[in-house]
């Protein structure tokens, strides 16, 4: 009877030594785990960034040299190759053609170029587009995008994120009575794709954020909160 209880006893007190060991492996796992996905948080964005840079960089390397005659590339003349040496000739190269294009002769030449392109038909077209599009985003004169905003689509109760590009004008505005805005809906991850509407003005509402965080709001699905509404949280509480 007695080495019964004693035997059931042992047996108890090696269960909760083993439930205890698994408690502590467990907790030392879920540790390690946290500490692993915070370190590829850490990591990861900034090493894909960098890969990313360097294939550029490589890329435009083999570009630049397939356009430069062999007994004038750099790299027959070094011990060693230069990373980003092509990339820095296409930024000269660049500089150059703007500083001409911006002179008296480099205007005429361009209408010319211009003026030839626009009698093709297709190319003309694709010409016009690529223009506009460049002169949009690269221009210093004027902003792509003026204010992001909040509007219901496709229907009340739901609402999206939007980025005003201009007030309607011309043929379109004399077909609304009311004050319109062309509003440029963004896809998500990739702002660049997207659609436009035609919006009444008092159906917006305008947000504080600029629009490189509604931007940046866009490409992370909504994960990183714009700086301005980490404020004006806080500010609250």
């Amino acid at each position: 009877m007695v080495n019964s209880q004693v035997k059931k006893r042992a047996k108890n007190i090696k269960r909760i030594r083993l439930e205890r060991e698994k408690a502590v492996f467990m907790k030392v796992g879920a540790k390690l785990r946290a500490y692993l996905f915070t370190g590829i948080l850490v990591t990861a964005p900034v090493a894909i960034t960098f890969y990313m840079a360097y294939k550029f960089i490589l890329w435009v390397d083999i570009l630049v040299n397939k356009m430069i005659p062999e007994q004038y590339q750099l790299d027959n003349y070094l011990p060693f190759t230069i990373p980003g040496l092509g990339l820095i000739v296409l930024v000269a190269v660049l500089i150059v053609v703007g500083m001409f294009a911006a002179g008296f002769m480099g205007r005429f030449f361009l209408r010319l170029g211009e003026w030839i392109v626009y009698k093709v038909p297709l190319v003309s077209s694709v010409y016009s587009v690529l223009k506009q599009i460049f002169e949009t985003f690269f221009s210093s004169k004027t902003q792509a995008f003026s204010k992001v905003v909040l509007l219901e689509y496709p229907r009340k109760g739901i609402w999206i994120l939007g980025f005003v590009s201009s007030e309607i004008k011309g043929e379109v505005k004399a077909q609304f009575k009311e004050e319109m805005l062309n509003i440029f809906i963004p896809t998500t991850p990739n702002p660049t794709s997207g659609f436009l509407i035609f919006v009444p003005k008092k159906d917006t509402v305008e947000l504080d954020m600029s629009v490189e965080e509604g931007i940046k709001f866009v490409i992370s699905g909504g994960l990183v909160e714009p700086n301005e509404l980490k404020k004006r949280k806080s500010v609250e509480k």
